[in-house]
C-alpha cells in the first residue's frame, strides 16, 4: 500500500477515535449528517491531515528541534496541537464541518490520535 494511502487510512481512524472519545468538544460532520456523509467529511479531514503531516510537519520540527530536545520531546505534543488546529482552519476554508473547541482540546486530541497511530502504526508496518 502507498505511504500516503496508509497514512490516510490511519489518520481517518485516529481521528474518528479522537472525536468518539472527545465528544462535543472535536467533531467531524454535523450532527444532521448521514453516516455516509460523515464517512465522507472524515476521508477529506484524514486527506487534509494527511497532507499537513507529510509536508507542514516535518519542516516545523525541524525549526522546532532545539526546543523538542530542550523539552524532551514535550514540544511534538504542542506542534501536533497547532497542525490539528491548522487542519482545523484549512477544512474550514473548503466549508467542510470539523471543529475543535480549543488548544486544550486539540493537545488532548493530538494524544490520542498519536496513541491510536502508534498501536496501529505497528500492525502496518513495512517489513
Amino acid at each position: 500500500m502507498p505511504k500516503f494511502l496508509t497514512s490516510w487510512v490511519l489518520s481517518a481512524a485516529a481521528l474518528a477515535a479522537a472525536a468518539g472519545l472527545l465528544g462535543t468538544h472535536m467533531s467531524i460532520g454535523l450532527r444532521t449528517d448521514t453516516n455516509s456523509e460523515k464517512l465522507i467529511t472524515l476521508a477529506v479531514v484524514a486527506a487534509v491531515f494527511t497532507v499537513i503531516n507529510m509536508f507542514v510537519a516535518p519542516v516545523l520540527k525541524f525549526l522546532s528541534l532545539p526546543f523538542i530536545i530542550l523539552t524532551l520531546g514535550l514540544a511534538l505534543l504542542v506542534i501536533n496541537a497547532l497542525l490539528l488546529l491548522l487542519t482545523e482552519w484549512v477544512t474550514g476554508k473548503f466549508d467542510v464541518a470539523f471543529h475543535i473547541d480549543g488548544f486544550w482540546w486539540a493537545l488532548l486530541g493530538s494524544v490520542v490520535i498519536s496513541i491510536v497511530n502508534a498501536i496501529l502504526g505497528t500492525f502496518f508496518a513495512k517489513k
